[in-house]
């Protein structure tokens, strides 16, 4: 259930799935609603069709900016225009629009901020140190991109969708019946040394790898629901979704700055389903 021409997503956003979603589209059933519980930047969802969505993140920010785009999404852009010059793609703006995101309770300033944050930040990272302040660094792109017309695609797209800002578990028990869930979180270390992925401020260790799975899999047992969820290809991850059908594919991504020992990363995507 999906399209030929693929839509971009608005924000940069690492772990993102844009590249990856001839693999994943396909795995994604027909059904009435789809239901994100790590939605992201949203390429999934962008590219799915649906009756409905509801689109989850447990980055208050991410859900701010979603809920002002939707309804308001030309004043947003005019708004936006003002952060993308020649003059705001300086290292000292830069420091100082970081400095007011951290500050201000304006949401809507704060949305805005977010996005030249996240467009003229290193590599688009979203990232928080432990007192709850973005700290991603300036990025030194020659011309960042505004992104205008991917930002009306999102509010068309997702003019009846519903935004939350829950934990992934109440989402999943929460869903209705026949509904179709894609969960996307924070991906298993491929190496021994890799360390888990710092999610919102909140890092995502094992535990809650674990409780995933077995949340998956109890829904599915009880419910007439269909689960995938993407991860890296590891042992573990084949361990703790034992029981759903496998697709394994290798990534572009690369796991090793050194050139010489760059290897392609291999993907999982795991379906539970009655039928598994």
């Amino acid at each position: 259930m999906h399209k030929n021409n693929k839509n971009r997503a608005f924000l940069k956003w690492a772990g993102g799935k844009y590249s990856l979603l001839e693999h994943i589209l396909p795995h994604l059933p027909s059904s009435p609603k789809l239901i994100e519980p790590f939605f992201g930047a949203g390429s999934v969802s962008l590219n799915a069709d649906y009756d409905s969505y509801q689109l989850n993140d447990i980055n208050a920010d991410l859900v701010n900016l979603y809920k002002l785009v939707q309804h308001s999404s030309e004043q947003f852009i005019t708004d936006l225009a003002g952060l993308f010059t020649p003059e705001s793609n300086e290292s000292v703006f830069y420091y100082q629009r970081r400095e007011e995101f951290n500050a201000t309770e304006d949401g809507f300033r704060r949305a805005l901020l977010f996005v030249y944050l996240n467009r003229h930040g290193y590599n688009g990272l979203c990232r928080y140190n432990s007192k709850g302040g973005f700290n991603v660094p300036f990025g030194r792109y020659v011309k960042p991109k505004m992104p205008s017309s991917e930002i009306r695609h999102f509010a068309e797209r997702f003019a009846k969708a519903e935004f939350t800002n829950l934990d992934y578990v109440d989402v999943i028990q929460q869903a209705p019946d026949n509904s179709v869930i894609y969960c996307d979180p924070p991906y298993i270390p491929i190496s021994k040394t890799a360390s888990f992925t710092q999610y919102a401020s909140n890092g995502f260790n094992l535990e809650a790898q674990a409780k995933l799975a077995e949340t998956a899999k109890e829904t599915v047992r009880n419910r007439p629901i269909t689960i995938v969820i993407s991860n890296h290809d590891t042992p573990l991850s084949r361990k703790l979704y034992q029981g759903a059908k496998f697709k394994s594919f290798s990534a572009r991504r690369f796991i090793s700055q050194n050139a010489n020992t760059r290897k392609p990363v291999k993907e999982l995507v795991a379906v539970f389903c009655k039928e598994s």
